[in-house]
């Protein structure tokens, strides 16, 4: 069991076959891929073509998805529990929902508007682009089910907490009056048929590859840089256990960065195989997907000063002791 696993994480998931097809092609046509150019050129295409694969299937199949829970059939959802259920469901609810922070914005605003409690809301808002079902399956490429898994889970334990914490000090009065004034029409989805969903899948497919994939190339250029370029002994005097601040600096780093996991999974991937600690680069993840900088620009048109420090505050904690936890924990989750 655990070969036939191996073999779906390595060859379906990793595509090893399609870097070793690469490297042949580039190798034909008199490319060094054993030199840093070369190397770099062979990361750069392996990723961008891996990424762009799994991306569009992730996307059609979470829109097909997501087609179940439009925003109005959500709120009802939603409305039908309370206390730290309701939260739960609503983190749930995230992992469906759009693939960047900024995606998130629009949906958390009318949840809001639509007499949701303020925590509930919160918590949708860091889960949706923390731990949506595509970052499982990318995270899964890349560290494997053990690591994948449990990044979700602990996103969504962030998210409940975060949002159970907003709850708890009453934190309605600081969302702007615009907000809390807004009128919201419940109007009934009209009942897709199946070909409805497909065409709705393929649209939603379309056009997030369109906003994502420049990110992408951002993303895998850095990684193939980092991976070709940067000196081991770097990375890991500045992210690896020798530096006790590693997933602090990870964080800030990440902080006013704009991408999604799409993007951060090849910096991610460079920044392993250079030494860097397991938990300091899913730190650096989750900060750049759930705290990115135009999305707390966005948020803090919703809400006043105050919430948004509150806001940025637990979600930042939260991160770096989840960084901290799983460089402690590493062994466990790399050898098992």
């Amino acid at each position: 069991m655990k070969t036939v696993w191996l073999f779906f994480q390595n060859q379906v998931l990793g595509m090893k076959w399609l870097n070793n097809i690469i490297g042949i092609g580039l190798s034909a046509v008199g490319m060094d891929t054993s030199s840093r150019f070369g190397g770099s050129v062979q990361f750069f295409a392996y990723d961008v073509i891996k990424i762009t694969i799994l991306l569009c299937f992730l996307i059609f199949f979470i829109s097909y998805i997501q087609s179940f829970f439009p925003p109005e059939r959500s709120k009802k959802i939603l409305g039908r529990f309370d206390g730290i259920w309701a939260n739960i469901i609503g983190a749930l609810l995230g992992t469906v929902t759009p693939f960047c922070s900024c995606s998130s914005i629009p949906l958390f605003i009318g949840f809001t508007s639509a007499g949701l409690p303020i925590g509930v809301t919160f918590s949708f808002l860091i889960s949706s682009p923390m731990v949506d079902l595509g970052s499982l399956i990318l995270l899964m490429s890349i560290f494997g089910a053990k690591v994948a898994i449990t990044y979700v889970v602990v996103g969504l334990i962030i998210a409940v907490i975060g949002g159970t914490i907003i709850e708890k000090l009453k934190m309605e009065r600081y969302v702007e009056e615009f907000i809390l004034n807004a009128s919201s029409v419940d109007i009934e989805s009209p009942t897709l048929t199946k070909k409805d969903r497909v065409i709705y899948a393929k649209e939603q497919m379309a056009s997030t590859f369109k906003k994502v994939f420049p990110y992408i190339l951002i993303g895998v250029g850095i990684g193939a840089i980092i991976h070709n370029w940067i000196p081991q002994n770097v990375i890991e005097s500045v992210l690896g256990s020798g530096n006790p601040f590693g997933v602090i600096l990870a964080t800030l780093v990440g902080v006013p960065m704009y991408a999604d996991i799409f993007g951060t999974i090849p910096i991610a991937e460079a920044l392993l195989y250079k030494g860097a600690q397991l938990g300091t680069i899913l730190s650096f993840m989750m900060a750049v997907t759930t705290l990115s900088l135009p999305s707390l620009i966005m948020l803090r048109k919703a809400v006043k000063p105050k919430l948004l420090g509150l806001f940025i505050a637990i979600c930042t904690i939260g991160i770096i002791l989840v960084g901290y936890l799983f460089n402690i924990f590493q062994f466990i989750f790399i050898s098992l």
